[in-house]
């Protein structure tokens, strides 16, 4: 009991840190002006690629910051990068100096003592976060400063009302459609992310022990825990889209299935995606947003800054620009990108809290912490070892 509140009063501290003296900060601007950053980043949607470029206008505009931003299709690349030039000693001067970073890839160079720390909740904009969500840790692994969050995200089903006029609500409503409508249900072929959320999103609802989802997985138990989830499967798949013996690679191509009425679901880890590509006409207008009624699993995003970072003060004041309301109320417009805000509204001034308010999807279920980092590689490897080679 000692240690828990101990660790719930180190937590309280992070979180309510005060931001940097304004003399500290307006230093770290004057080191920023003039540097070059490397921000590796996402690439895989055009509306993400069109936000960052505006991103590098702002930053160049008011900070003097030239912002290159290289477009990952994998940011394991990156960490690949960051890994190889450590073991050959280079300790400054890195090729990486902003990096989109999910959970996974976060343990690894967290565990590896290859990121800052300390830095995030110092930032001056941290005074907006909305700290109710988890900006404090990241797939179950304590943040530490090493991480400024700046994009929610939350496992979230799409639907058309010509195809799907009462959504499904949990695992065993989404099994009885897709008996009732066979071959138009899905997901993406793990290990895409968005088909290992699936299976995680599944895992979490069916399996009797979720409490051990906290922790990485046992070989002991591992068998037992997951037994439903891979029961439920072996029932579902000979229902699904070429009856489970082949998977759409990604989120994109599920899209494009049900814009084509080939099936009747698509999958995404952002709630304002249906809004955003009705908006630019690559989904029906009748398509809409749902979840599992009692929740969904979701997270915050990230970005880190490597230990050997060539343009660390640079990188800094564009993470802080990324928490700015500016840039997170631009972000949450489905017209430029609809990535969910983690800044809270209640501590913005009243003109950038009702823009802001705008774009927050309603309705959303309630978001569900997701598994330990660990049980992805161990869910995937177990999927393509029993699904895999179908």
């Amino acid at each position: 009991m000692r240690r828990a509140r101990f660790c719930i009063f180190l937590t309280g501290l992070l979180l309510t840190a005060p931001a940097l003296a304004a003399s500290d900060w307006q230093t770290i601007k004057n080191e920023a002006k003039g540097q070059i950053v490397w921000f590796n980043a996402w690439g895989g949607d055009p509306a993400v690629n069109r936000y960052l470029d505006g991103v590098s206008r702002e930053v160049k505009s008011h900070y003097d910051i030239t912002l290159n931003v290289v477009h990952l299709a994998d940011a394991a690349d990156a960490v690949k990068r960051i890994q190889t030039e450590a073991a050959a000693g280079r300790s400054t001067k890195g090729s990486v100096d902003l990096l989109w970073v999910n959970g996974e890839n976060f343990r690894t160079l967290k565990e590896a003592n290859l990121l800052q720390t300390g830095w995030a909740h110092m930032l001056p904009n941290w005074r907006y976060v909305d700290i109710r969500k988890p900006v404090s840790e990241d797939f179950a692994l304590p943040t530490d400063g090493a991480e400024s969050p700046w994009g929610g995200a939350q496992l979230t089903f799409i639907g058309r009302k010509v195809s799907m006029p009462v959504p499904f609500s949990d695992p065993a409503t989404l099994l009885d459609y897709a008996q009732h409508h066979p071959g138009k249900i899905t997901y993406p072929r793990p290990p895409d992310f968005t088909g290992t959320a699936f299976l995680e999103q599944l895992l979490l609802t069916l399996t009797a022990n979720p409490e051990q989802l906290k922790t990485p997985p046992d070989s002991k138990t591992f068998a037992s825990v997951t037994a439903p989830l891979w029961s439920y499967l072996d029932t579902l798949h000979p229902l699904l889209w070429r009856n489970g013996k082949d998977f759409p690679p990604s989120p994109a191509r599920m899209d494009a299935l049900l814009a084509a009425d080939s099936l009747n679901m698509s999958l995404t880890f952002n709630p304002a995606h249906a809004q955003q590509k009705v908006a630019s006409g690559e989904l029906p207008v009748d398509s809409y947003s749902f979840g599992f009624a009692n929740g969904t699993i979701g997270n915050v995003h990230f970005v880190a800054i490597p230990a050997n970072s060539s343009a660390s003060a640079g990188a800094k004041v564009v993470a802080n620009f990324l928490l700015s309301p500016q840039a997170q109320i631009s972000k949450a417009d489905p017209k430029i990108w609809g990535d969910p805000s983690v800044l809270d509204p209640d501590k913005l001034p009243a003109d950038d809290a009702a823009r802001l308010r705008r774009f927050i999807p309603e309705g959303l279920p309630n978001m569900l912490p997701e598994p330990h980092a660990a049980w992805v590689n161990a869910l995937e490897q177990e999927w393509l070892r029993r699904y895999g080679t179908h």
